[in-house]
């Protein structure tokens, strides 16, 4: 056994793509190990990378292959041999078999008697199997983006390759990819160490040899150092944190080799501009983080992330830079701010005729139309339930919801779109309600993200996206695969976390939500397909929902988003109690039953019944048992008392053991094997109103 390392080095890679990369080649690695029979399942193995390289190491790779063998089979022994002799089939057999005539045997077969061999397939050395293998993973790497670099070469990837480095053990394995052949050399950090080749000695040398050359190439250690420099450096602005930002300190991550923070400051008059504005220039055009003081209200200070160590004079030069950028930076949005207010939003509602959306769907003057039909269907069914909201809020904030998209503002910092219109709403006094709405109606982007705070705003969100969603179905542009250019998988995701989360609740299904966007019956059934998809998606992924529960509990309804994950909670809350399982393996056998009387074409027998059929009393115990919970269990359903209604259905257990054990359901009589169909068939349908429980992964 030895260690295997593998190391491809690129020009730097974007950031948001290595995390996918790192992953996918570790897996894709260990993948072919083990299918080429050089690695146990399961064995030890460690991913890294940087923005210049993507690496894996694997603890334990064998020499080479262990020999297999294979028993074969081959033509009936009638026909391989005549008289005897060895014919046609029987040479061919032995040749692709790869052993003599001579070494042939027999096996008896229920087809009578046929020619068998056993093939031994020759392990080959791990580094030949390496080095012919590692290529076509490389290859298979998905990216966002590809490119060509070579002239007239064929592989793509997504940037040039510079160089590989291939150990097992202390050996080379020459592997060959992008006009690079692996050798045991790797590349330090660019400015600090110099562009030259650094040797590694043995697999379990490469992170050490790197950190010499001032790279960090574990992400979650350089992670980490950017955290503590960041607590550290703030630290050295009195009363002053940093504002947490996952996302940032995650791209930071993968954009440095050996990461460094500086603070920085600003003049306190750009406070005057919203945080909103300030926080995405630092953010997302500066890769700055923002801090603040203890009233969490923004600071005029900033700290930066570098990818080298400088010294003092040096940092000194990089902080004047930054700040000089920043600067420059916070007067185009404070010109575009002052600039855009001259022309009101209401104002710029006839703008929006000129600003496309879809080519086939018009201008956004024309999505606003739709999006405010499909809001006032939402807003009446609402009323009708009892949920009241501000209709004329409502309306203005739809009409106005478009119109930042027309400011300069928006034109410069895309990210801000709808944050910039509600921030103008207020300032231009058009209602809190109104600007709420404004600001709120992408929400929420992803399912880590708030929903809309009001009435008002869910609404305008829900008509919003699902505007979207049934235009693009519409036009037969919905996602495929890992494709989705309009982002309709993030969107219906919106919807549906709204249904489920907002406060106070919306009393509307995803049907509800499909209705009000007046589609075709067509687009429709496609429509609440993806939404029962996206339910699933959000049961699984954002509440953590076991799969199994997730198919039970949308096997009895997907259209309630809220009440779906209230059923899955409640059926994870009792799913580890013995009775509630065994409740669960029963009802899959009944449904199988049921199953197999429908095949056979039983369960819908209309039989005549004779006034008196005898039933065994196992039978009418559970009769009675299910009659004598129904009504409770009814009506803790329609209350929602999810766990108390299971809890009561896990009472059934022993009346349905003793069923099963002493009671033949499908016996020969049709009158007594219809009675017990009958008792089955009703007590998978009055009990499946929460979950199919013959979805639920049982013991044994």
């Amino acid at each position: 056994m030895a260690e295997f390392l593998f190391e491809i080095g690129l020009e730097e890679v974007p950031a948001r793509m290595i995390a996918g990369a790192q992953a996918e080649l570790q897996r894709r690695v260990m993948g072919m190990l083990e299918r080429e029979r050089l690695v146990s399942s399961g064995a030890e193995a460690k991913s890294f990378s940087t923005p210049r390289r993507l690496a894996v190491w694997v603890k334990s790779v064998a020499a080479r292959q262990e020999d297999v063998s294979e028993d074969l089979m081959g033509p009936a022994l009638k026909i391989a041999f005549k008289d005897g002799l060895a014919g046609p089939a029987a040479m061919a057999f032995a040749k692709k078999a790869g052993v003599a005539v001579e070494a042939l045997t027999t096996k008896l077969t229920a087809k009578g008697e046929y020619l068998a061999a056993t093939q031994v397939k020759v392990g080959r050395a791990a580094a030949d199997v390496i080095a012919e293998e590692m290529p076509k993973e490389l290859a298979g790497i998905y990216w966002a983006k590809n490119m060509y670099w070579r002239q007239g070469k064929p592989e793509r990837f997504v940037r040039p390759v510079r160089w590989l480095l291939a150990l097992l053990g202390e050996v080379v394995v020459p592997v060959e990819f992008g006009g690079e052949t692996a050798g045991r050399s790797t590349r330090g950090h660019r400015v600090l160490a110099g562009d030259a080749a650094i040797p590694v000695g043995f697999p379990d040398e490469y992170e050490q040899t790197l950190l010499d050359a001032k790279v960090i190439a574990d992400v979650e250690a350089r992670r980490q150092k950017i955290r503590k420099a960041l607590d550290r450096v703030c630290r050295t602005v009195e009363g002053a944190r940093w504002r947490e930002d996952h996302a940032l300190v995650d791209k930071l991550t993968h954009l440095t080799e050996w990461p460094a923070v500086i603070a920085g400051a600003f003049e306190s008059e750009y406070l005057a501009l919203p945080e909103e504005v300030l926080v995405t220039v630092m953010r997302d055009h500066q890769g700055y983080f923002a801090m603040e003081g203890a009233d969490r209200k923004l600071a005029p200070h900033f700290m930066a992330v570098l990818n080298l160590e400088p010294d003092a004079k040096g940092e000194a030069v990089i902080r004047h830079g930054n700040e000089r950028v920043l600067r420059a930076r916070f007067n185009d949005a404070r010109f575009f701010w002052e600039f855009d207010q001259r022309v009101k939003l209401t104002e710029r509602v006839a703008l929006l005729e000129k600003v496309t959306f879809q080519k086939d769907l018009g201008s956004y003057a024309a999505k606003s139309a739709r999006v405010l039909a499909v809001a006032e269907r939402l807003a009446t069914r609402l009323a009708e339930r009892g949920c009241l909201l501000d209709g004329k809020a409502l309306i203005d904030a739809v009409r106005l919801a478009k119109t930042d998209l027309t400011t300069d503002l928006v034109k410069e910092f895309t990210e801000l779109q709808g944050e910039v219109g509600g921030l103008y709403a207020r300032a231009q006094g058009l209602g809190e309600k109104v600007a709420a709405a404004v600001y709120d109606q992408y929400l929420p982007k992803s399912m880590e993200d708030r929903v809309p705070r009001t009435v008002e705003g869910a609404v305008l969100a829900l008509a919003d996206k699902v505007d979207t969603i049934v235009g693009m179905f519409g036009l037969g542009l919905e996602p495929t695969g890992s494709k989705d250019p309009f982002a309709l998988r993030r969107a219906a995701n919106g919807v549906v976390k709204i249904l489920a989360e907002a406060e106070p609740a919306l009393p509307l299904t995803l049907g509800d939500v499909v209705d009000a966007a007046a589609a075709s019956e067509a687009v429709r059934v496609k429509v609440e397909v993806f939404f029962a998809e996206r339910l699933e998606f959000y049961l699984r992924e954002a509440k953590g929902q076991a799969y199994d529960i997730v198919k039970a509990v949308l096997a009895a309804g997907a259209n309630d988003a809220r009440d779906a994950v209230a059923r899955a909670e409640a059926v994870t809350a009792v799913r580890g109690s013995e009775d509630f399982a065994a409740v669960s393996a029963a009802f899959k056998r009944m449904k199988n039953i049921l199953a197999q009387a429908a095949e056979k074409g039983i369960l819908d027998d209309r039989v005549e019944m004779p006034a008196q059929v005898s039933m065994d009393p196992a039978q009418t115990a559970l009769s009675n048992a299910m009659v004598n919970i129904a009504e409770r269990f009814y009506k803790l359903a329609d209350q929602h008392e999810y766990v108390k209604a299971l809890q009561l259905i896990a009472t059934l257990r022993a009346p349905i053991d003793l069923f099963f054990d002493k009671v033949m359901v499908m016996v020969g009589d049709p009158y007594i094997r219809m009675t017990r169909l009958s008792l089955l068939n009703g007590l998978v349908d009055n009990f499946s109103k929460i979950a199919d429980f013959s979805e639920i992964v049982t013991a044994g």
